[in-house]
């Protein structure tokens, strides 16, 4: 059991007070969005905002441009996402829980591999010397982007992409030492798969309702 609590407190030593705060903020936003999410409840935005723009700041001082880059593109998603899931049309939600059509398969598989391309020339841009762990988040980075996109549009696909990014994710940064994030992607996981039984739930209804 020390052994546990070693990993999660070691990195934190001889870190300044004020960046474990924000990292434990960024750390229960990012939880509170995601329970959001699969409440189908518009606070997923607000919540989610706090902690990607934390997050970002905390990224860039630790010298991961790739999960920056891509926290960034979270917070500007945010606020598409925010604006969309708001829309009413005649009284109701205009954007309903729904699966991909074919196009926007084709579109998502084109984000994904673009999302990879621009991931990796943030790292040729800031020198970063390329190990197995950057193609892992290069990778990632890919999953998450075309995920958040696919939230944005209240389509059940996004829990699928966010499963596989964050069981990926979840030992990435333990190597990387940042044990609080670890956990927190570890949470990710349970509450993706509850969203994506829950999103189902509601598209199983609205077929019969209608």
């Amino acid at each position: 059991m020390n052994h546990i609590f070693d990993f999660f407190l070691e990195p934190y030593q001889g870190t300044a007070t004020q960046y474990i705060i924000l990292e434990a903020i960024a750390f229960v936003f990012g939880i509170a969005s995601v329970w959001y999410a699969t409440n189908e409840n518009i606070l997923v935005y607000p919540t989610g905002l706090v902690a990607t723009t934390i997050t970002v700041f905390l990224l860039y001082r630790a010298g991961y441009m790739g999960d920056m880059v891509m926290n960034f593109y979270y917070s500007v998603m945010s606020i598409f996402g925010w604006w969309n899931w708001a829309r009413k049309k005649d009284g109701t939600t205009a954007v309903p829980i729904s699966r991909t059509s074919t196009k926007e398969k084709i579109i998502g598989i084109g984000m994904f591999l673009v999302t990879i391309l621009v991931t990796f020339l943030v790292y040729m841009i800031f020198d970063s010397a390329m190990e197995a762990v950057n193609y892992i988040d290069i990778f990632t980075s890919g999953l998450f982007f075309t995920a958040m996109w696919y939230m944005a549009n209240k389509k059940i696909e996004n829990w699928t992409l966010w499963i596989i990014g964050n069981i990926i994710t979840v030992p990435l940064y333990a190597y990387r030492g940042l044990g609080m994030l670890s956990l927190q992607y570890v949470i990710f996981t349970i509450l993706a798969i509850q969203g994506y039984i829950s999103w189902k739930k509601s598209i199983s209804e609205m077929r019969i309702t209608s």
